[in-house]
């Protein structure tokens, strides 16, 4: 256990088990949904003002909806192609394959009731940013306190790679789903817990990390329950079951759509260079950024990957929950094992949250202006940083 903190064993066995309690539920949720606002607010103001400064004129909401959206949108609203993509001269292409089916299912329902479908997008990646926040405020509640629910939302919506929750991207509802598991989790509701299990791993690939740390907290609670009471516990077993089914229906789904058992892996390295080399391409990019400090957004980014990994083992040697740290340990193997955009990887780290937990433990036990101090300080960096990706760094984020 982290010192200073409070207990972060799993909940008690009662009858009460419930998502939402006064001391951790809407007594300290206002103030989580006052932060967020704050930093999403705070960075569309960055966005509109370094964006003025470029040469290329986009409005606020073009910028919201680049890169990634692109492709969300084309699958919400024309479905997914029935096999590979080439160009003219024969060569595998990326496609819409590419992309899991929770956010743009969402899109498609905000389209059907009749909403233009950017508009749909950028909703549902709102709405979901407004229950990550909730989501965040109640995990950090129930691990360590309502001061770290609030320090959990403030360092994780204005974390450098923190723009991607405004925007049409599937992280603000990966994080709203992955945290919403593991409060349902360790507070054993666990109809809930494999709800959101499953549809977390429907999300995005790395809900195979979510979906084997579920399946941890599961095993942890059937123990406890055999030994406090003498049963077998079968709903934490269905739950993690149906987390564990989620990514294998998927891919499952495309490989029997097009034809080929490894189907989704070859769109993936085709379109975007993805592949699993064991952190060899991550390492030659540390190093030869490291050495030549050529250009500062590479440097930058070599600086996250490297302060993350420490601060991942920092948290690791206070003990985290077993279940969030199976999560994020396996989540930053994925990461940081892949082959692809380096810049991607900041934005791939943002729903770990393993590696936001001694700031997030530092800020609960320093004294209130400290922590605030120190939380602004992060967050006008992290808030500028996002900004300055989505207007003057021309590449994909």
């Amino acid at each position: 256990m982290i010192p200073g903190v409070e207990s972060q064993t799993m909940t008690p066995v009662t009858e009460k088990d419930r998502l939402w309690d006064k001391a951790g539920g809407g007594a300290g949720v206002g103030t989580a949904l006052g932060i967020l606002a704050l930093t999403r607010v705070g960075q569309l103001v960055m966005i509109w003002w370094l964006g003025g400064a470029t040469a290329e004129p986009r409005s606020v909401w073009d910028r919201l909806l680049i890169w990634d959206g692109g492709w969300f949108l084309r699958v919400a609203m024309d479905g997914y192609p029935r096999g590979y993509t080439y160009d003219a001269a024969g060569v595998l292409q990326g496609n819409e394959l590419a992309f899991f089916p929770v956010y743009p299912m969402l899109i498609r329902f905000g389209a059907a009731i009749g909403l233009e479908p950017a508009t749909a997008a950028i909703l549902v990646a709102w709405l979901a940013s407004i229950g990550a926040a909730i989501a965040l405020h109640l995990l950090g509640t129930s691990l360590y306190g309502k001061r770290a629910g609030w320090a959990l939302v403030a360092i994780c919506c204005s974390a450098p790679a923190s723009v991607v929750l405004s925007m049409a991207y599937s992280e603000s509802i990966f994080l709203a789903l992955v945290a919403g598991m593991f409060v349902a989790a360790h507070r054993r509701v666990w109809w809930a817990a494999g709800m959101l299990g499953l549809l977390t791993a429907l999300s995005r690939p790395t809900g195979a990390a979510a979906a084997l740390a579920l399946a941890v907290a599961a095993v942890l609670a059937v123990r406890e329950i055999r030994r406090a009471e003498g049963r077998i516990a079968w709903e934490p077993l269905v739950a993690a079951a149906a987390a564990l089914a989620g990514v294998p229906l998927y891919l499952g789904w495309v490989a029997w759509r097009v034809g080929e058992l490894d189907a989704w892996f070859k769109i993936q390295t085709a379109g975007w260079g993805t592949s699993f080399d064991y952190g060899a391409s991550t390492a030659a990019f540390l190093t030869t950024t490291l050495r030549s400090g050529d250009g500062w957004i590479p440097m930058s980014v070599a600086l996250i990957l490297l302060v993350a990994l420490a601060a991942a083992v920092v948290a690791l040697t206070g003990r985290p929950w077993l279940p969030l740290a199976v999560y994020g340990v396996v989540a930053m193997i994925l990461v940081y094992g892949q082959a692809g955009f380096y810049h991607s990887k900041p934005r791939l780290l943002l729903p770990v949250l393993l590696t936001l937990l001694p700031a997030v433990v530092a800020a609960a036990r320093a004294r209130p202006r400290v922590a605030v101090l120190s939380i602004t300080a992060w967050a006008l960096f992290g808030l500028w940083y996002g900004a300055y990706l989505v207007t003057v760094w021309p590449y994909t984020l």
